[in-house]
């Protein structure tokens, strides 16, 4: 197995970690967690108990991913960015008591393949981020993103859409959409979902 742990890192006995990944130094892979293969996790990075990180994923400094995420493959997250878990965070229970595991249940953030989350951004759980979405640095997401959106901003809002290569799309008309560097074509739908060509899209329904 070609699997590098800086030092200083702390990786859990019971997480898995897959072949060609590399943890840097003062990570930290808690119990349970699943870390793909090909990954690169950042100095100072957290992945929360039973949290998983598909293959191919690359986590930047210090971002923290709580559980219980699941990250899909392909996925980038960027420096200091935060999936969080509690919709209703307090430190002490209505009786003034330090919060125990007993006293609230997490939920997580789901980030599907090929997304992009940018630095500093704060997903609030739960949400999904699409596929091959991107959230603009600083964004706090608070609601799902579609696949292909570009969305920025607190709460972030979609602006653009964007192509697998993560550059917005040319607008072509008509609800066609073309990216500039791949040459990739895009039907609009409902005038919020965005399908590739050969996924269902118009040129599907004309062919």
């Amino acid at each position: 197995m070609n699997i590098r742990i800086a030092p200083g890192a702390e990786v859990d006995e019971t997480a898995t970690v897959g072949d060609g990944t590399s943890v840097w130094g003062t990570a930290h892979i808690r119990e349970g967690a699943v870390v793909g293969r090909d990954c690169n996790i950042g100095r100072g990075v957290y992945i929360g108990p039973g949290a998983t990180v598909g293959d191919s994923c690359k986590v930047q400094n210090y971002a923290l991913v709580y559980e219980p995420a699941t990250v899909e493959d392909a996925v980038f997250i960027g420096p200091s960015a935060v999936l969080t878990n509690d919709p209703h965070p307090r430190a002490v229970t209505p009786a003034g008591v330090p919060k125990g595991p007993q006293d609230w249940t997490p939920v997580g953030v789901t980030v599907r393949h090929g997304a992009s989350i940018g630095a500093r951004a704060v997903c609030v759980a739960p949400v999904t981020i699409g596929r091959w979405a991107l959230v603009a640095a600083g964004s706090v997401v608070t609601r799902d993103v579609p696949d292909y959106a570009l969305v920025a901003g607190s709460p972030a809002r979609r602006v653009r859409w964007v192509g697998r290569a993560g550059v917005p799309l040319e607008d072509e008309g008509g609800g066609r959409f073309r990216c500039p560097r791949t040459g990739e074509r895009f039907t609009e739908r409902d005038g919020d979902r965005l399908v590739p060509d050969g996924e269902g899209g118009l040129h599907d329904e004309l062919s």
